[in-house]
């Protein structure tokens, strides 16, 4: 355990820092309140001693910022004014306890002791794995009854482990947790101490090793029961038809209290009302915040974000305490009537948007600079994404904690670092784990991999614009569709198979399991599998034959094969390479490192495949994908009788662009124009480019007068842009589109291109007339 006492007085903070570690504590020490506040920010501590009297920065108001930043460590206030007034400012400050010097050591240590059960929730001083038992107030360990003789580090190991029983920890955060910043050595040295610990735990007798290495992660406390392994999940996943019935309840006391909306918008009216008047009460100013508030977590609670919004935004008018001048009072008005209009829409039949089905992608944006977090805001609306803004790492728990976000976007320069790296670290955890893009200061040294083994799916320095972001953002989002793929299991071990499809479904991927290798071809071709996992050793056919005959058909020659098997000896390892695999995972299989596999896997055939279907300059399917998707999109449309738009879309005058502009400002028209088609257009639109200026969009269940309009849309978005070539000069360009419809205009892709080369006369906003605009 790791603890930070702040003390001037090196008589006191001696004495301390020695009964501390004789106690098996990690100690580090600052002598001002400025050092102090440095330290909370660079490392997490388990518990804080803080002197009152200090320089630089007093006792008090060190502790009032750390608990209004979010800090959770337990503190102890230390003090020689003993009045019942200091302690009451200690304690309203958010210490957890306030001890008077001088001190009795031995009942400072229980204080702490105490102090650190209560921040563990652990009720118990004895902590327990089975037979084996770490007794805090003693600091003896025993396996049945019979004593372990650990040396401090191995005490403190064990004891984080138990404190700590659904957390993984890496060997950096270890570090942290159980080193001072003085002694800290290298992940080395953990593994060393992590081996001696369980050589004695095994020569003690304990059968199994409670400590569990999670492959590429780091240690845990293992689990006693198999059901309790499933409880490290993060995320508590519901099934559909529990998700279905909390909607209906919902509903049904939505239409039970949704009455109630027009008593609490009457009292807010009232009070600024009162406040135009200059005759605001205090009672009525209180009566009318606490309306806004619950009107902001009523609303918010059944999926009315906007009313909640602007309710929140009322409660902070009454709640700031400022005089409010004639313009904030007409703004305030504004917002009552904004949120009559929401009300109104709520109360006419409405139903509460508290679906999941909302198919925009969720960015939570942890962020302290507001003119940043507000216009990221702003431009995500125009990519199609919802975006919501946390100034705090706890602010953000507790919005994932009620709907999972798609992605975060966290800011490391923002909050304190441990924060913002505990945080990462949670959502790593997730089952699956929240991807998260990281904000980094340019001029500021970070440690990308440990950010990176924590987490973070993607850099960018600052300054960085929200078009940057949100760039960054959409291609994390492509990237991770890969969690819903599609995985066959071949393995003639049903309890295997039964495993496999409880570890891996919580993950998002559609398995498909088979236990007769006789059956391979025919659900091979079914299924169609991002990813093929095989066992060795099977009857009648092996795991090694089939990779073999899988590899010599070139429609599946590029499939990702992943081996399971109970033996690593050279021959096998040998044989499963030599035959085209592309890994293997031993048996008994261990979750997180089939799952870490898995994903590995899929990520470089991603990226391959990625290099083979999209075009590099614009981001967008080339040719051959897109051709292949809408062909695959004309035969859902006649299966299921639907529309299908198809426009061809043309750069006018591409050619004079590269030619007086130069090629660099013709490469950043085109990838400008892929942004915006990625940007207007759905994931189930094919958006693809044809070669030169030429793009093509195909919309399913579209028709040609609605996919106009969608197109008129990007046109005048590109008409509007304004470039700069290499000498300053200043350009614009037009685009010019010809949209058709399944099957009115052509039954074929063939037919539906060259129909739409015919329409090109009377293209959507053509321009082909003029030059390029300079």
């Amino acid at each position: 355990m790791r603890i930070l006492l702040v003390e001037d007085d090196e008589l006191i903070s001696e004495a301390l820092v020695k009964a501390l570690t004789d106690q098996h504590y990690a100690i580090d020490v600052a002598t001002d309140g400025q050092a102090g506040c440095e330290l909370v920010e660079a490392f997490a501590y388990d518990l804080i001693l803080l002197d009152v009297m200090l320089p630089k920065l007093d006792g008090i108001s060190l502790c009032r910022r750390w608990r209004s930043q979010g800090l959770r460590s337990p503190i102890i206030l230390l003090t020689s004014q003993d009045n019942s007034t200091k302690k009451v400012m200690g304690l309203d400050a958010g210490a957890d306890d306030y001890v008077v010097k001088p001190f009795d050591l031995q009942e400072m240590l229980a204080r702490i002791r105490a102090l650190l059960r209560r921040g563990n929730l652990t009720s118990s001083p004895l902590l327990e794995w089975g037979n084996l038992r770490l007794d805090p107030s003693n600091f003896e360990v025993t396996y049945d009854q019979q004593p372990l003789h650990l040396t401090p580090k191995e005490y403190s190991l064990l004891e984080l482990f138990l404190r700590n029983r659904q957390r993984i920890f890496s060997c950096s955060a270890i570090l942290d947790r159980i080193w001072s910043f003085e002694e800290l050595p290298g992940e080395e040295t953990v593994r060393s101490h992590m081996k001696g610990l369980r050589q004695k735990l095994k020569a003690a007798g304990v059968p199994e090793d409670p400590i569990e290495t999670v492959y590429g992660i780091g240690y845990r406390l293992k689990s006693l029961q198999e059901q309790a392994r499933k409880g490290q999940v993060v995320q508590n996943r519901v099934s559909p038809a529990q998700k279905q019935q909390t909607l209906v309840e919902i509903a049904r006391v939505w239409e039970r209290t949704k009455e109630k909306l027009s008593h609490r918008i009457a009292t807010i009216e009232q009070a600024t009302t009162a406040l135009r008047q200059n005759q605001l009460s205090d009672e009525l100013q209180f009566a009318a915040e606490r309306e806004a508030h619950k009107l902001a977590g009523s609303l918010g609670m059944y999926g009315f974000v906007q009313g909640s919004r602007l309710a929140q935004e009322i409660e902070h008018f009454f709640q700031s305490g400022k005089p409010i001048d004639r313009n904030q009072t007409l703004h305030l008005s504004e917002l009552i009537v904004a949120l009559h209009q929401e009300l109104q829409q709520t109360t006419t039949g409405q139903t509460p948007q508290v679906s999941s089905g909302d198919k925009q992608p969720w960015l939570l944006l942890v962020e302290r600079d507001k003119s940043l977090a507000k216009a990221l805001v702003v431009e995500a609306a125009t990519w199609k994404i919802r975006a919501e803004v946390a100034t705090t790492p706890t602010l953000a728990r507790e919005r994932i904690f009620s709907d999972r976000p798609d992605i975060v976007v966290l800011d490391l320069c923002a909050n304190t670092p441990q924060d913002n790296l505990t945080l990462l670290f949670e959502l790593n955890a997730c089952t699956p784990p929240v991807p998260v893009l990281v904000l980094v200061d340019r001029d500021r040294s970070i440690d990308r991999v440990k950010v990176a083994r924590l987490g973070g799916r993607g850099f960018l320095p600052k300054p960085v614009t929200p078009s940057q972001v949100l760039e960054a953002v959409t291609q994390i989002l492509l990237r991770d569709r890969t969690t819903a793929a599609k995985v066959m299991v071949v393995d003639d071990d049903t309890q295997v198979l039964t495993a496999l499809h409880s570890l891996l479904e919580p993950w998002g991927f559609k398995l498909s399991t088979l236990d007769c290798p006789l059956q391979f071809w025919d659900n091979l071709e079914t299924v169609a599998p991002d990813l093929l996992i095989l066992d060795v050793e099977m009857p009648q056919i092996s795991g090694i034959d089939l990779c073999q005959s899988v590899r010599a058909d070139m429609r599946w020659s590029s499939l990702p094969i992943l081996f399971l098997t109970a033996h690593t000896d050279a021959d096998t390892m040998q044989q499963v390479f030599a035959t085209g695999g592309d890994d293997y995972v031993s048996k008994p299989i261990v979750g997180p490192e089939l799952v870490t596999r898995i994903l590995n896997r899929l990520d470089r055939s991603r990226l391959l495949r990625n290099l083979v279907e999209t075009d590099a300059l614009t981001g967008i399917a080339n040719y051959r994908k897109s051709s292949q998707e809408l062909t695959q999109l004309l035969d859902l449309c006649d299966r299921h009788q639907q529309p299908l738009c198809f426009a061809v879309l043309n750069l006018d005058h591409f050619k004079q662009v590269n030619e007086w502009y130069g090629h660099a400002s013709g490469d950043t028209v085109l990838t400008c124009l892929g942004e915006l088609l990625r940007r207007h257009f759905q994931s189930d639109d094919v958006v693809g480019r044809w070669g030169g200026a030429e793009f093509i969009v195909g919309m399913y269940g579209i028709t040609r007068s609605d996919g106009v309009k969608r197109l008129a849309e990007v046109l005048k978005a590109l008409h509007q842009q304004k470039f700069t070539a290499f000498d300053g000069t200043q350009f614009q360009v037009t685009l010019s589109a010809a949209a058709i419809q399944y099957s009115q205009d052509g039954i074929n892709l063939a037919a539906l291109y060259k129909a739409a080369a015919l329409r090109q006369a009377q293209a959507v906003g053509s321009d082909r007339g003029n030059s390029p605009k300079a």
